[in-house]
């Protein structure tokens, strides 16, 4: 089935809650899996993040594991380019990596969040990424 602006994919979970504008730009949705497991240490999330929509840097103090399974993304981390992301990538993401990820400009772009370690902490949120490191993609 192909995508546009009026039709989205159908997908496995729930699209979620809006994610706060306080740490995302653009719309994102957030639907939480696995709430923070105390004895796991682990909590996981789908998201789901409209075309051109991303959240701020970021860091995890316990690492994270992103599995992308729907669209096409953006991640990069402090001080390297942007990869783009594809249905079926997996990035693993080591602590204390400032990073941020998201949707590519035209199209939709959904991955599940595993925050690793959780005892550490789950996130440190930063500043936003401004348009000129988010249009930096070659």
């Amino acid at each position: 089935m192909k995508e546009t602006d009026n039709q989205i994919k159908e997908t496995i979970f729930p699209k979620g809650d809006l994610a706060s504008s306080d740490y995302f730009t653009g719309k994102a949705w957030v639907k939480m899996l696995v709430a923070n497991d105390p004895i796991l240490n682990t909590a996981v999330g789908n998201v789901v993040f409209e075309a051109g929509a991303r959240n701020n840097w970021h860091t995890h103090p316990g690492g994270q594991i992103l599995i992308v399974t729907q669209g096409t993304g953006f991640y990069q981390e402090v001080g390297k380019t942007i990869q783009l992301l594809k249905e079926g990538d997996v990035v693993n993401i080591q602590p204390e990596v400032k990073h941020w990820h998201g949707a590519s400009p035209d199209s939709e772009f959904t991955h599940i969040a595993i925050s690793t370690n959780t005892e550490k902490g789950i996130v440190d949120w930063l500043e936003p990424v401004t348009d000129e490191q988010y249009n930096s993609y070659k």
